[in-house]
């Protein structure tokens, strides 16, 4: 993780052309490449960001940050107050609440609950970054990652983008589409889903366990 505090402007060239005046901010670059540019206020959503993979350039006073599709993150610095860099290791993934496991659960028990002839391939995948919860085939052969939330926000869409970029890189799964499930999707999440290309669902868990399971157990 690198972290420069600093009085800055941020010009975004893509889709949309955006600009951010000069001011103080907090610039994070992290270890999977992922830059994200916060102000001092706003809760955790960055005023502006490039998701990984991306390529930084950076000649001190100017960081230019380029995705595949051409998009730009061009950050110029004025005064920099605070730099640090520290290496934080592997993390261990976000250790999901009792819902979530059994939401997990259920949904590995009724994969159709995805569409009509889906079948589950394995739950807790593992890629690099992480396991994505649910691994599955649809009915014409192709790989669906599902993410599972108790409530759908951007930073679970953000999380199940990053399992696809891994998951995509594979060439015995790719391609792979990505569902994000939940009992509620917050329309922020809805949006991005969309922009994404990831479908949404949301779920009901007092139904889904009141169908009995097929699924034999010794309990």
């Amino acid at each position: 993780m690198r972290i420069r505090i600093a009085d800055c402007t941020v010009r975004y060239e893509g889709r949309l052309n955006a600009y951010l005046p000069m001011a103080t901010r907090l610039v994070m670059v992290k270890a999977d490449g992922c830059v994200a540019i916060h102000a001092d206020g706003g809760a955790y959503k960055p005023l502006n960001w490039m998701n990984a993979p991306n390529t930084l350039s950076d000649d001190g006073d100017t960081w230019v940050v380029v995705n595949p599709k051409g998009e730009k993150l061009i950050i110029e610095f004025a005064d920099v107050h605070f730099e640090t860099a520290h290496e934080m290791g592997e993390d261990p993934g976000l250790v999901k609440d009792g819902v979530e496991l059994e939401l997990q659960r259920l949904l590995a028990e009724r994969p159709e609950t995805f569409g009509e002839g889906v079948e589950l391939i394995r739950r807790e995948y593992p890629t690099p970054i992480g396991p994505v919860d649910l691994l599955c085939r649809d009915a014409h052969g192709a790989t669906i990652a599902v993410e599972i939330k108790r409530r759908g926000e951007i930073d679970g869409v953000e999380q199940l983008t990053r399992y696809l970029d891994f998951l995509n890189r594979d060439s015995r799964l790719a391609p792979v589409r990505g569902v994000f499930a939940a009992q509620i999707v917050k329309p922020q999440a809805r949006v991005l889903c969309q922009d994404r290309g990831i479908g949404w669902l949301e779920v009901d868990y007092d139904a889904l366990r009141g169908v009995d399971s097929d699924v034999m157990k010794l309990f």
